[in-house]
């Protein structure tokens, strides 16, 4: 009897994500993502432009911190890491010029959008299998190239990287933030299209934006304090990971929950930690593909609503 809980549990998860991943292949969503990722990134593009300087400072203060021997190893990772995002954007960008015109007088403008996630996605199945048989050898590539330069251009140019990083990691935020605003409209259209008739509970919006704002502070905050770890290798993958997968976790959760669960009942949800986690780590995975990063958080809340509503004929 546990072990047919457990495994339909598991089924659940995998429904949700799957679910997930179907749904943010619709037309409607995937436009809508679009906007609102276009206007996330041009914000931020625009705050980046005039901030720039001051970014660099913070950056360069807590690489002075660092000793130079763990500098050159991590930054030779991060200048790898940054090679294989810059790739994958690229040939992206590159079938699309070469090829995008011609796949689009033969398929719909729905079927083109999808279109363009498999690029995404085979452009980085293809470079990841280039870094998992030539990694070690790219990444000691760089680190000659570090050792070879004199310290001050090593700052500058990992102090530019992590430049970059602050502005795509206040994207991947400000897209969850978004999302989670637009909650309710995204998650009644799934509602209506795939279970009609099923009404929603009252949202206490004052409340759920509260949750949104305290989420925000908290992993602003834990994000400042534990900076300096993200110069070691490893470390810096997992604190990354578990920051953004606590973020996403405890932001759709509360967002699917304030129209499905009951108040009283919220207390039962402990109960399903492990489904929410793991379909937090799935969301996560999409802030590491350039474009994919802007879907992610539809993603994430679509199938955590798709997760909850089968944890609501439970409890």
């Amino acid at each position: 009897m546990q072990v047919s809980a457990k495994q339909n549990k598991m089924q659940n998860i995998l429904e949700a994500i799957f679910f997930g991943f179907s749904e943010i292949l619709n037309y409607k969503t995937m436009k809508r993502a679009l906007a609102i990722g276009a206007v996330v990134t041009i914000v931020w593009s625009v705050i980046g432009y005039f901030m720039w300087d001051g970014l660099i400072s913070v950056a360069a203060y807590f690489i002075d911190l660092v000793p130079f021997s763990m500098l050159r190893a991590n930054g030779a990772w991060i200048l790898s890491s940054f090679l294989w995002f810059s790739l994958v954007l690229v040939t992206f960008a590159l079938v699309l010029a070469f090829f995008g015109n011609m796949i689009l007088e033969r398929v719909s403008k729905q079927k083109y959008s999808s279109f363009s996630l498999l690029v995404v996605f085979a452009s980085a199945i293809f470079w990841s299998l280039i870094w998992f048989f030539k990694g070690d050898y790219i990444h000691q590539q760089f680190l000659k190239l570090l050792n070879w330069l004199p310290f001050e251009t090593v700052q500058a140019s990992l102090s530019y990287l992590l430049g970059f990083y602050f502005i795509y990691n206040a994207i991947v935020v400000t897209m969850l933030l978004a999302t989670s605003f637009f909650s309710q409209t995204l998650l009644e259209d799934i509602r209506d299209k795939n279970f009609p008739y099923e009404p929603f509970l009252e949202e206490d919006e004052l409340k759920v934006s509260e949750n949104r704002l305290l989420d925000i502070l908290i992993y602003t905050v834990v994000s400042v304090i534990v900076f300096p770890l993200l110069f070691i290798p490893v470390v810096n993958f997992v604190i990354q990971m578990v920051l953004w997968v606590w973020l996403i976790k405890d932001t759709f959760v509360k967002d699917s929950a304030a129209l499905l669960i009951p108040n009283e009942k919220r207390v039962k949800l402990s109960e399903y930690k492990t489904g929410f986690i793991m379909i937090s780590i799935a969301t996560s995975l999409f802030n590491f593909l350039p474009v994919f990063n802007i879907f992610g958080p539809f993603f994430g809340e679509i199938a955590m609503f798709k997760y909850l509503k089968e944890v609501q004929k439970e409890i």
